[in-house]
This record gives C-alpha cells, structure tokens and sequence, in this order.
C-alpha cells in the first residue's frame, strides 16, 4: 500500500476546512497545512488534525504556495485537495482500494471534479477531471528499443474518485486580480490561463472587470484576431462593447469572427445587444444562431441555456404587443426546453 502526504494551502477557511479534513483524514499518512495568512480560526482547526501547519507570506501566486506544500510532504504520493472539497463515503471507499492497489509506476492519477454549489460554476460540464494525486519522487525512465529517450509524460491514471466541489462563496474578484497581476508581471498568461480568464469573465464578471481585461484581450485580438486566443479575445472584447453600448465596436469584433467560423459567445452577445435596444425580432435571429448553429468556445451556456432565455423574453414582448399563436407557440416551445437543459455530464 503506498503513502499519501496531504498538502493543502489555506486562508481564512475556518468554516469549511474541517468539512474537508474529516472526509479524508483517516485515509492520509501525513496531513500538511500552509496558511497563507489567516485572521481567523482557520489554524486551531487545522491543528485538531495535523501538528504539521506552515505559514507562506502570499504573493498572489498559487503556483509559489503549492511548490512550498510540496516540498514539505515526505511520502509515497501527495493528494492536494483544497478546503471547499469533500470526498462522499462512496468515494472514500475508491480511494482506499486505488490506496491499497496503486501500481508504482503511475505517477498521476486524476479525479473527477463535481461542483455542486451555486458559487462554482465555472465548469462546462458537470464532471471535470483534474490531476488531483501525485507521485512525489519521479523516476526517470527510458524507452523506445532504438533512438531511446527518456519518457517526458508522465504515466497518468484515470480513476473513478468523484471530488465534491462545495464552495461557499465567489473568489472571481481574487481571481481577477491575480489574472491581471501576473500578466503585469510576466507579460504573458499561458494558454490554459487565458482560456480561464476569459470563463471567469463571462460567467462572473462585471463591466468593471471587463474593463480591467481589456489591455490583455485586445492586444492579442489586434496581433492576429483569426487564431484560438483571437477569437477567444473577440468574445470578451464583444461582450465589453455590449456592456458599454458601443456598437461600432460590436460590429467591429463580430464581423471579423463571422469570417471563418462563427461561435455562440459572439452570436449570443449580438442577440444580447438587440434585445437590449429592443429589436425583438433581429435579436431572435442571433439568439437562434447562438443556440442552433454554432458552438460555444469559452462558455457553453452561450449555446445553451441562455439564448433559450433570450428567446422566450423576446417572443413574450413581441406577444405583448401583438396578439399572435405564433409566438405563444414559441414561448412555450423554448420555455420547455429551458426547463429541460442542463450543462452536460462530461466533455
């Protein structure tokens, strides 16, 4: 059976962090808290499960506090859970047999996230899977019979743990701020980064947050609108001219993705500014493109969900002025399928 060092940082987490340690502690060998700077009970909880409790000065840098963590584990693998996660006695149960069965050559294993609360909603699907486990010492293999190399990629396992995902309130405004704070420092956010930036913006924020991105959307948008991270900025850029009720700005971002291949995100915000200006009919030409005709690259509800509501608050207006089955038909037509949509199970 191999050993498990639990390594989570925290900050002020008193509420939910015994939530998380009860539901795992008895499987771990090690449990390691960092507390990034707490003012609140946060320590005396963690005490009650662990002697072994750091403190980190925080630099809006997670990646800084976790290689910390790390570096304090001394078993076999490290599990790195945050406070707002719970294993279920079901999937306490996997855990133990992928403890007691554990091959020695996997040196990731993957956990399926399920979010379960109305504050973690970033996902596009109900169940993620994200590297949750891992091999704290890697050995160094080589392979292939001739030109050997060493493998690069580490061998990674599937497994069939659910995580509980609980949060209990919104960390966009944190996350906006380190979004913006790294990119000053480093000049750059990776791709995985920008994608993430780019979801948190469309499914938390506001039009002051919109503002903030725009020195980091833009200049990628300006450099080559027509690649992933161009389109991607085009969304943003979109949903901003929207919020500021600027039209030629609108105009100017949509068209270009309407050159190749357009998306829901743009689609959706087209169907948005219309509806807004109260041209019902123009907005449930983009509505239905949004929901119908394209797919979503950043948010799945732009083709889901939510041009379904655009559609029946378009109809119900134009079914106040005008007396007419054809909308009642309509509204009932996509109020059913509002009802019955839900984000899917896995992608």
């Amino acid at each position: 059976m191999v050993t498990i060092s639990l390594c989570m940082i925290v900050k002020n987490e008193e509420k939910i962090l015994a939530r998380c340690l009860e539901s795992v502690a008895d499987l771990m060998d090690e449990i390691i808290i960092i507390d990034t700077g707490s003012t609140d009970k946060t320590k005396e909880v963690a005490a009650k499960y662990t002697d072994k409790i750091y403190d980190f000065e925080w630099i809006d840098d997670f990646a800084a506090a976790r290689n910390f963590s790390f570096s304090k584990a001394t078993m076999d693998y490290i599990y790195a859970p945050d406070a707002d996660e719970v294993l279920d006695e079901e999937n306490r149960k996997r855990f133990k047999v992928l403890k007691e069965c554990m091959m020695p050559e996997v040196e990731m294993v993957q956990m399926k996230y399920v979010t379960v609360s109305e504050y973690g909603n970033l996902l596009n699907a109900k169940k993620e899977y994200r590297p949750k486990l891992f091999k704290r010492l890697r050995t160094f293999t080589w392979i292939d019979p001739i030109h050997e190399t060493v493998r690069q990629e580490p061998v990674v396992f599937d497994s069939d743990i659910e995580i509980l995902h609980m949060p209990v309130s919104s960390h966009s405004k944190r996350d906006f701020r380190i979004f913006l704070k790294s990119h000053d420092r480093m000049g750059y956010l990776s791709d995985k980064v920008y994608m993430m930036y780019a979801k948190e913006l469309f499914k938390m924020g506001d039009l002051k947050d919109f503002k903030d991105s725009k020195k980091i959307f833009l200049p990628v948008w300006l450099e080559n609108p027509m690649s992933d991270r161009g389109k991607e900025a085009a969304c943003v850029l979109t949903r901003l001219a929207r919020l500021e009720n600027n039209p030629s700005d609108i105009l100017k971002y949509a068209l270009r993705d309407m050159m190749e291949t357009p998306c829901s995100e743009i689609c959706y915000e087209l169907g948005s500014f219309y509806r807004d200006k109260g041209d019902y009919n123009e907005a449930i030409v983009w509505f239905l493109n949004a929901r119908y005709e394209t797919s979503s690259i950043i948010d799945i509800c732009t083709s889901g969900n939510l041009p379904l509501g655009g559609l029946v608050h378009c109809y119900k207006e134009l079914s106040k002025k005008e007396q007419n089955p054809a909308y009642d038909e309509a509204i009932a037509t996509y109020k059913e399928e509002l009802a019955n949509w839900e984000i899917p199970e896995e992608l």
